[in-house]
Order: C-alpha cells, then sequence, then structure tokens
C-alpha cells in the first residue's frame, strides 16, 4: 500500500510537471532603440539592445526608419544579422536637411518586435564662405583675379572661379577654376580698354551658388606703339591718367620728331618734341610734346579713343563742380578745380593737388611757339583740345603749381603741349 501511493504521487507529480512544460508558450523580442549619433548630410548610426529573445531564436535584427512615424521593416531597413547580442546599424541613403523616424526591430518565429521611436534631422549644406582675392596684372584685355573658399557648408564645391561684368553684382561672365575649398586663381580676359569691371569670387555647392566681396577695376589703354597708360572714369567720361607718349600715328604714319627750335617755330604741320630733346626722362613721366596740328588728327589717340573737345574738359570741369555758367569764362575758372586735378606728388612742395578726380596732372611744360624754347616743367602742364578757335589757334586747359583752379584760353597752334586721350 505504501509502495502503491509512493508510485501514485511520483506518476502525479511527473504529469503535472509535463502539463505545465508542455503549455509554456513564446513570445515576440523585446528590445530598446539604441540613442542616434553620428548626424551627417546623408547617413547616422543607430543600433539596438535585445532585452529577451521571447524564447526563440532572433533570425532578423536591425533598424528601419521613415520620414512618418512608427517606420516598419516595410520601409527602409538595414539587416545586421542574427541572434540575441545587441547591435549597431549604419543608416545611409538620406536626404539632407531632413527629420526621420527610427525604430531598433527583431523578428523571431513568433513575430517582429520593435523598439523604442526616436528621430533625429540630417545636416543640411550651407553656403560657402569665401572671400575674392583683388585683381593684378591688369592689361588692355585681360586681368589675374582669384578667391578663397574657407568654409564648404558641409557640401562638396563642384564649381569655383570669377564672374566680372561692366554692372554690378556680375553672375554671367565667369571662369572656372577647379573644385573644392582652398585658394584658386583665374584668369579674366575678353576685356576691353577703358572700362570699368565689377568682379566677384564664386563657389557653388549643393545648396546653391554664393559669392565674395565684390571689387572694380577699370583696364587701361595700349596705343600702336604699346605704350600702356593708365586710364581712370571721371563721371561718364573715361580718360587715360597719363599724357600720351605715341611718336606715330594709329594707322602707322610717323609723327615728325622736330628738336631744333628754328624748325619747331615754322611748323604749319604735325610735330612732336621731348622736353629739352630728352626722351629718356620725359617719356615715362611726362610723355611727348605735341603741336595743334598733330594733335588735332584723327588718328593720335589710340583707336577707339580721341582727343577731348572744349566741351569735353567743360563737362569734366562741371563733374569736379566748376558751375555751369563759369565753364565759357576766358582765364582761371572754378576753386580747387585744379588741385582735383593734379597729383599728389611730383609739383614743386607746397604746389601738390589731392587728386581726388585721378586725372594725375603733372607738371611736364610746354614748347613756346614763338622760338621753340622748353619752358615750364616742374610749373606748367598745358592740355589741347581739339576745339579750334581761329585758323591759328586752338583752346587749351592749364593748371599750374601755384593755383587751384583751372586756366583756359586759345594758343598758337605751333606750340608745344601735352596731350589726354578721352574714349569714344
Amino acid at each position: 500500500m505504501k509502495k502503491g501511493l509512493t508510485f501514485f504521487t511520483l506518476f502525479s507529480l511527473l504529469t503535472i510537471i509535463g502539463l505545465f512544460t508542455g503549455c509554456k508558450k513564446s513570445t515576440i523580442p523585446e528590445l530598446t532603440t539604441m540613442a542616434i549619433s553620428e548626424v551627417g548630410l546623408t547617413s547616422a548610426v543607430s543600433g539596438g539592445t535585445i532585452i529577451t529573445d521571447g524564447g526563440e531564436e532572433i533570425t532578423a535584427k536591425g533598424v528601419c526608419w521613415s520620414t512618418s512615424t512608427n517606420p516598419t521593416v516595410a520601409d527602409s531597413k538595414t539587416s545586421d544579422g542574427k541572434g540575441s547580442a545587441n547591435f549597431t546599424s549604419n543608416i545611409v541613403g538620406l536626404s539632407e536637411g531632413t527629420t526621420y523616424y527610427v525604430r531598433a526591430y527583431a523578428t523571431n518565429e513568433v513575430g517582429t518586435a520593435y523598439g523604442n521611436e526616436l528621430s533625429f534631422t540630417t545636416s543640411k549644406v550651407t553656403s560657402a564662405v569665401l572671400t575674392t582675392t583683388e585683381v593684378s596684372n591688369v592689361t588692355s584685355t585681360s586681368a589675374v583675379a582669384g578667391g578663397n573658399i574657407t568654409d564648404d557648408g558641409g557640401g562638396s564645391i563642384t564649381a569655383r572661379g570669377v564672374c566680372w561684368g561692366t554692372s554690378p553684382n556680375p553672375t554671367v561672365n565667369k571662369t572656372t577654376d577647379g573644385t573644392g575649398k582652398g585658394t584658386f586663381t583665374s584668369n579674366i580676359t575678353g576685356l576691353t580698354d577703358g572700362t570699368v569691371y565689377y568682379y566677384r569670387a564664386y563657389a557653388t555647392n549643393s545648396s546653391g551658388t554664393s559669392y565674395g566681396q565684390e571689387f572694380s577695376f577699370i583696364t587701361p589703354v595700349t596705343d600702336i606703339e604699346g605704350n600702356v597708360y593708365n586710364t581712370v572714369k571721371i563721371g561718364d567720361q573715361v580718360w587715360m591718367a597719363e599724357n600720351l607718349k605715341v611718336t606715330k600715328f594709329n594707322e602707322e604714319t610717323e609723327i615728325p620728331l622736330v628738336s631744333e627750335g628754328v624748325d619747331w617755330i615754322v611748323l604749319n604741320g604735325p610735330g612732336y618734341c621731348w622736353y629739352k630733346n630728352d626722351p629718356d626722362y620725359n617719356k615715362p613721366l611726362y610723355g611727348a610734346l605735341y603741336n595743334w596740328y598733330t594733335a588735332s588728327s584723327p588718328n593720335i589717340c589710340p583707336t577707339g579713343w580721341h582727343l577731348p573737345t572744349d566741351a569735353e574738359y567743360n563737362a569734366l570741369e562741371i563733374t569736379l563742380g566748376l558751375p555751369q555758367t563759369d565753364v565759357d569764362i576766358w582765364g582761371w575758372r572754378g576753386t580747387d578745380h585744379g588741385s582735383k586735378m593734379k597729383s599728389t606728388t611730383g609739383w614743386n612742395s607746397g604746389e601738390n593737388g589731392t587728386n581726388t578726380s585721378g586725372f594725375t596732372a603733372l607738371p611736364g611744360g610746354y614748347r613756346f611757339y614763338s622760338d621753340g624754347t622748353y619752358q615750364g616743367q616742374n610749373t606748367y602742364v598745358y592740355f589741347w583740345t581739339a576745339t579750334e578757335h581761329d585758323a591759328d589757334r586752338g583752346w587749351y586747359r592749364l593748371l599750374e603749381g601755384s593755383k587751384t583752379n583751372v586756366y583756359k584760353a586759345s594758343g598758337d597752334k605751333r606750340a608745344g603741349k601735352a596731350i589726354r586721350c578721352i574714349k569714344d
């Protein structure tokens, strides 16, 4: 009896244990989503921590993401192996500046479970930061500039260079000078002499095109012999900022060099000379002296330029502040208008100008018509105009060291005076 009870009891216990064991059920896994890190323009890093596998082997795990909440494995996802180990996921193929929602997932035989939802926003490319390199090596048809890109805005620089034009904020004419950050040099070509150009560096990334600061320059003019002259824009006019020094007309005809005074005073046709017959000193500094027969030739200035008329000198003086009512007065006119035209150096002590116009007049002297003598260097400069007063005289302008205004009169056509050309 005792043995039977013992056997029955043992059998019952085993049956009960078997029943309980047979009733145990598997579940989906439990997991959490790993914090988002290393967020970039098109990628990020996350992952998951497996709390329990739910009693079954985990056959797939990773993270899923979407631009909408509660992403599932039907959306974009990573596949980061099997098993219950924690995992890291590299999220790629994203769009910049976009908000995404992320959940870790794990799948076993029972089903797929998701971790807590997190969100992040990818970085966005901003405008590049750059500076413009100031122009150098300016010729009548070309110049050199460039730029320095110090910040690419978080995106690749796909194009860079310098754009230029005759109006501010240029965008159309441009150089193409490679890609990437850093410094670059730009060769600007196809320019026109005596023209004001505006220029600025540019850089392009996926956010668009940004620009460095804007600068401007004016191209010089080159004569038939290759002499190069600085130019200046004064009001609406573009002038040479140096005296003419050419020895032949722009169609290649030589201008007679007349050195002897006895020959100079009887000229009734073109001729030129150097002050005191010294071209080495005078040519680079003061230019040549021409009689009016030379100055009035339509071929004396470079092509596209001409000797200014009396009216064009009047317009210059009005731009500098001379009252309209004073332009036709003979003699000294105005107040400081001559000083605005005189160079800040090169005149006698105490006689330099302010040169606020950029005209940069220097005291090159003149050649007297009646005896061919040279006079007034360091003290005077005379400029011919293209306007004839009468058969023997042409109009001119005079600047004097001790004066701050401008002298207007007409003089004998045989006199030797300087020439400033003005753009057509």
